[in-house]
Formats: structure tokens, C-alpha cells, sequence
């Protein structure tokens, strides 16, 4: 069966999430929720895993995007505003780690809106950014065709001409994304770039997770009635096809889809998402709710 259960944080963005741990960037917050549910237990006699927020670090509104963690507990996020990655600071709002080699100053401007975020054995290896434009808000100029695909590691960009590209991935030794601009999820050679195109998908994407042989892909509504000066505009037309926001699962064998969710209503946008392999029905507690102040548990003694 399906199960829906809504949670509310202020401007929800990246996660990064695991059985008992799920981290959340948000507006000017990084949240750290933990599962307060012991092996056995149910919540409400429904819920096998409870996330309940243990700690929200503020950071200022930076436009945090993707959120990731290393080995050592650290946390890595996409800090757009800034045009750079970042951590958390018990100081100040973030320290900076790293930033595109294009990027000459680091500064609240949104340069080159920097995204994406994709791990490798515990660090950084690749982001997307929609242009490499170093002046403010440069990128908006360049959704057509400026977006790249960064080797972090390398300080290199891999792949280039993609259209506003969101959410790289890898799963099983190969590089994946979403070129949003087009509509398309693309697997990407990582020796020479090049993009090949798996699935056409009728939404602006951004949010890609895997399972096995599946892609998971969020897809959200354009923010002013059409997706004017993107190809995805001009490809929905040619399908007689109107945008989705939903999430659509995709056979990376095939390119089908086999599975799909389609949203109506108020929600138009959905950033990203997560598997929780082996949880079959989850709840997380929102600090806008009542059960924020009254959930309380306690832990063993030592």
C-alpha cells in the first residue's frame, strides 16, 4: 500500500537521509532528526520509524541546497548563495570548503547557482551549477545552454552545454543527473562527459535517488505558468504533454517508467528525495507542530 504523510519545515531543500538519521536543509537552518523509535516499536501502532528534530543549525539564509555527510560526521552542503560548498560552524553561519575554479569571490550573490551535490567513498566529487558566470545572479542568463557538470576532486568540468542541471548522483560506478532544463535524466561518461539521455520526464526535475536498477525522480510545476526560454518548454508541446509535480520511477534498463505519483493541489515544487531501504512506514515530527514540545523520550541510563 501507499502511505502519505506531510511534515512541514520552512523551504524544505536537500537530504540526505539514512534509517535512523535524516539531515534537512532549510531556510537559514541545517535540521539533524533522529529515528526515537527502539528496534520493534510503532508510532501511533502505524509508524516503524519516527524522526524527531534534534538539532537545527543556523546558518543565515544561504540558499542551502544539497546537504551530504562524510565519514567523520561532518556535514557538506551547497551553499548557492555563496557559489561555493560549505560546513557548519559553532561561530559563524558556514565555513567554506570549496568553490568552482571560476568563482573569484565568495559573496551573497548567487553566481552561478551552484546545486547539486554527489559523494564518492565519503567526500565530494561532483556538483552541478546552472552557468559559470562570476557576477550576480549571472547564471539567468545562461539557462539555455551554460549548465555544467564539475569534478570536484579534479577542479575540472566534466560535461558542459546542459540546461539548468540539478541532483548528480552516482549508483553503481556510473555518473547520473538531471538536465532539467530539457526534462531528461542522463548518465554521463566520467572519463569523457558525454551525456546520454535515458528517460524524458514532464517536469522540471531536481531530486534523484536509486534502488537496485530504478531511478527516483521528483518532478515540480513551473513557478509562472510555462517554462519559457527552456527546451523542456518546447519538448512538452511536442508531446502534447502538460508538466507534472510528482515523483516518477524509472527503469535504467529500459528508460520506461514503471511507477509514478502525481501530485494536484497546493504543492507545485518538490526539491528532493530519499530511500529508506527496509522502513515501510515513516513519521517526522515538524517543529511547526504541537507534538514538537510534547514528544519527549527518554534515553537508557548508562
Amino acid at each position: 500500500g501507499l502511505s502519505i504523510h506531510q511534515t512541514g519545515f520552512p523551504r524544505a531543500m536537500g537530504l540526505c537521509a539514512q534509517r535512523q538519521r535524516i539531515y534537512l536543509a532549510s531556510h537559514a537552518q541545517i535540521w539533524r532528526m533522529e529515528n526515537m523509535l527502539r528496534d520493534g516499536e510503532f508510532a501511533n501502532n502505524q509508524y516503524d520509524v519516527c524522526y524527531v528534530p534534534r538539532n537545527a543549525q543556523t546558518t543565515g539564509d544561504v540558499d542551502a541546497h544539497e546537504i551530504a555527510v562524510e565519514p567523520s560526521g561532518r556535514i557538506i552542503f551547497v551553499n548557492t548563495s555563496y557559489s561555493c560548498l560549505a560546513t557548519v560552524d559553532p561561530i559563524h553561519g558556514f565555513k567554506p570548503l570549496w568553490q568552482p575554479p571560476f568563482i573569484t569571490k565568495l559573496a551573497p550573490e548567487d553566481r552561478c547557482h551552484l546545486n547539486g551535490l554527489a559523494m564518492e567513498n565519503g567526500e565530494a566529487r561532483y556538483v552541478t551549477a546552472v552557468s559559470r558566470s562570476d557576477s550576480v545572479s549571472g547564471w539567468r542568463d545562461r539557462r539555455g545552454e551554460g549548465g555544467v557538470l564539475i569534478d570536484v576532486q579534479q577542479d575540472r568540468v566534466l560535461t558542459d552545454k546542459l540546461s539548468m542541471p540539478h541532483s548528480p548522483r552516482l549508483h553503481n560506478n556510473q555518473l547520473y543527473a538531471l538536465n532539467s532544463g530539457r526534462g531528461h535524466l542522463v548518465r554521463i561518461d566520467r572519463q569523457t562527459g558525454a551525456a546520454e539521455e535515458i528517460a524524458f520526464l514532464p517536469g522540471f526535475v531536481r531530486g534523484l535517488a536509486f534502488h537496485n536498477n530504478h531511478a527516483i525522480a521528483t518532478l515540480s510545476l513551473p513557478r509562472d505558468q510555462s517554462f519559457a526560454g527552456l527546451e523542456l518548454e518546447d519538448e512538452l508541446q511536442k508531446r502534447d504533454a502538460d508538466p507534472w509535480c510528482g515523483v516518477q520511477i524509472i527503469d535504467l534498463a529500459t528508460g520506461n517508467v514503471v511507477e509514478w505519483l502525481r501530485l494536484d493541489g497546493e504543492i507545485r515544487e518538490l526539491f528532493d528525495v530519499a530511500v529508506l531501504p527496509d522502513v515501510r512506514c515513516p513519521l517526522a515530527v515538524s517543529p511547526l507542530a504541537p507534538e514538537f514540545a510534547t514528544t519527549v523520550t527518554m534515553a537508557d541510563p548508562d
